[in-house]
């Protein structure tokens, strides 16, 4: 977990102001995307979904990696896929609760735990 916040902070942050999800994609597109370097600094791509089927990606602020939400949902992911995990950071969450998570970050909210957003 700590070597894959190390590489994830090391992204050079555009944008301090809040945080914000750029675009969510449908799973037929991510498909058809996953070589797209479309990423802009300050932000990562993370794959939601509990399976391959309803899985979406996401292009969110590297800001995101200090809020404690963030963090339980990092623990979420090296808990099922561990933490030699290569490639992309895959996130087994329901998508409508990590657009919730999103939102209430926005909106400057500060939930204690994702089970208030479930």
């Amino acid at each position: 977990m700590k070597k894959l916040m190390r590489r994830l902070s090391r992204v050079r942050v555009t944008h301090l102001t809040q945080y914000s999800m750029l675009r969510s994609e449908p799973p037929d597109a991510v498909e058809l995307n996953k070589q797209r370097s479309d990423v802009p600094h300050g932000h990562f791509p993370v794959y939601v979904g509990i399976d391959q089927a309803s899985t979406q990606r996401f292009i969110v602020s590297s800001e995101l990696l200090r809020h404690p939400i963030f963090m339980e949902l990092l623990n979420r992911s090296a808990q099922e896929y561990g933490y030699e995990q290569s490639g992309v950071l895959r996130i087994p969450i329901n998508v409508d609760v990590f657009e919730r998570v999103l939102e209430s970050l926005r909106q400057g909210q500060e939930p204690s735990s994702l089970d208030e957003l479930i």
